[in-house]
């Protein structure tokens, strides 16, 4: 058995060449909620080094609110910005010698495509104009997913070590008591019943199922580095090996 590990990284936090020794695969911030062109360019270099898949963290236009902030555009100017954004990563990457492996949305893009089919649309169309060869995470078992598929791309369905769900499978929103999960035993307790089991229980105490293929870990978040670790070592203990899907 194997899993995915990946971390959100470009995001002005000092510890991503560390966590790159430690994920199978990184989300890096392209500029719109964090990030700068020096920034991605020394990731992509740490993520080559490492042998770490590297994917765009595309965002809203929203660097004030680190990409947090719900926005309703239209959706052929959510393509252009992900043709932006992804067309900037990707241009590095080539540079660099590496090739892009997939797009990850960030913050209120990822979590308002989840329920919302026409942006979820917009984003795989993007992905899909771009390179249909790249594959898109999006939240395991979300609209994300069935849009993917629809779009013809190769979706991966994502789950979160660090943060509450709700009973729907939807994450519990930042703004909600439960939202993020900061002790170390129950953020490893909760990654091996998703990545184990198949299943994670929501914050009213229901048992969800869910498919996992990639975990994620938050590179900005205060244990994340700590969090990485023991996930990773638990996770090998288990006889799970840590892969790039």
């Amino acid at each position: 058995m194997r899993i995915d590990l990946n971390a959100d990284l470009g995001e002005g936090c000092d510890n991503d060449e560390a966590l790159l020794q430690l994920v199978s695969s990184a989300n890096i911030a392209c500029g719109w909620h964090a990030g700068d062109a020096k920034t991605m360019r020394q990731c992509v270099r740490w993520a080559l080094d490492n042998g770490v898949a590297i994917g765009a963290h595309p965002s809203f236009p929203d660097r004030e609110n680190f990409g947090r902030r719900e926005m309703q555009l239209p959706p052929e100017e959510i393509i252009a910005g992900m043709l932006y954004q992804v067309g900037a990563l990707a241009a590095i990457v080539r540079a660099e010698g590496g090739t892009l492996a997939h797009v990850k949305p960030h913050g209120a893009l990822y979590n308002q495509a989840v329920k919302d089919p026409v942006l979820a649309e917009a984003l795989c169309e993007a992905v899909r104009r771009f390179d249909p060869g790249l594959r898109f995470f999006g939240l395991a078992g979300s609209g994300m997913i069935d849009a993917a598929r629809r779009a013809g791309l190769t979706p991966v369905e994502e789950v979160f070590a660090d943060r509450g769900y709700m009973p729907d499978g939807s994450l519990v929103p930042r703004s909600r008591p439960g939202a993020l999960i900061e002790d170390e035993a129950q953020a490893l307790a909760q990654t091996l019943s998703l990545v184990r089991d198949h299943q994670v229980r929501a914050v009213d105490g229901t048992v969800v199922e869910i498919h996992a293929q990639t975990v994620c870990l938050h590179g900005d978040g205060a244990h994340a580095l700590a969090f990485a670790r023991r996930i990773r070592e638990r996770l090998t203990a288990e006889g799970i090996a840590i892969a790039a899907t």
